[in-house]
């Protein structure tokens, strides 16, 4: 399929992180998603890993739009020791580097080809550490976007910052801030009228996963956020060939 699949290759400069970003944009119209590689990934590991193929039909049939980016995790997240705030803030730049730059040329990217905006309503996607960090940019913008679908993600900072203090860091760890927020929050309202799908397996490395999830589980009942939050069985494991299955499930159920 991917033959005759629209696919466009872009590398821009970023003012926000002083060099050039690239991603790669499959389809022509839909659902627009962002979709962030794992930990130290880059924006071709989606299509490397048969991830695009899984949900091909969709793309090809207009109800898909997949934009894949590249991360700065080596430089925050996995770069151990260090400064730990500065590593934060390095992290800050990418964030609003997706939010401001990258997203509205996303939009622009996208009315070349489809008249039907999405302003508001991009989705975010990923698995492991990708699937982090659509949950934690869902959480800490839905006024930018309109949900998450995060395969085994971790959602606890201190996983790569062991006995932090740092308010950026803590604004950054789901499984600390939600517990925290007011179910009359604003964002606790803007999350009830978006779409949020979380899935991790039950087997080989998920235990950290599940763990997770089950807390934003709870705070997200506890919220009254109708989130999904799905536990696949004990023979699923942290692995590409899991989220390939799990991917076009979801997908399927999101798009149609």
């Amino acid at each position: 399929k991917m033959e005759t699949m629209y696919i466009r290759y872009y590398k821009e400069y970023s003012n926000y992180l002083n060099r050039d970003m690239e991603f790669k944009v499959y389809g022509h119209a839909g659902i627009p998603f962002i979709v962030f590689p794992c930990q130290n990934g880059r924006f071709f590991d989606f299509e490397n890993r048969g991830m695009i193929d899984t949900v091909a039909d969709k793309i090809e049939d207009g109800k898909l739009q997949l934009f894949c980016v590249d991360c700065v995790d080596e430089e925050t997240w996995s770069a151990e020791g260090g400064d730990y705030h500065g590593r934060i803030m390095w992290h800050e730049q990418w964030f609003h580097y997706l939010c401001e730059e990258f997203l509205p040329r996303l939009h622009q990217i996208h009315s070349e080809t489809d008249e039907k905006s999405y302003v508001g309503k991009v989705m975010l996607t990923g698995a492991s550490m990708g699937g982090y960090h659509a949950v934690n940019f869902y959480l800490r913008r839905p006024d930018l976007f309109g949900g998450c679908l995060s395969l085994s993600g971790l959602f606890h900072a201190g996983y790569f910052f062991p006995d932090y203090d740092d308010f950026d860091i803590y604004n950054n760890s789901p499984v600390d801030f939600l517990p925290n927020m007011s179910p009359d929050h604003p964002w606790a309202e803007k999350y009830r009228q978006g779409e949020i799908i979380i899935c991790c397996g039950q087997g080989a490395w998920e235990d950290e996963a599940k763990a997770d999830s089950g807390i934003l589980k709870e705070q997200f009942d506890r919220l009254h956020v109708p989130a999904w939050v799905d536990f696949w069985g004990e023979d699923v494991n942290h692995d590409w060939l899991w989220w390939q299955k799990q991917f076009s499930y979801f997908i399927e159920k999101i798009v149609g």
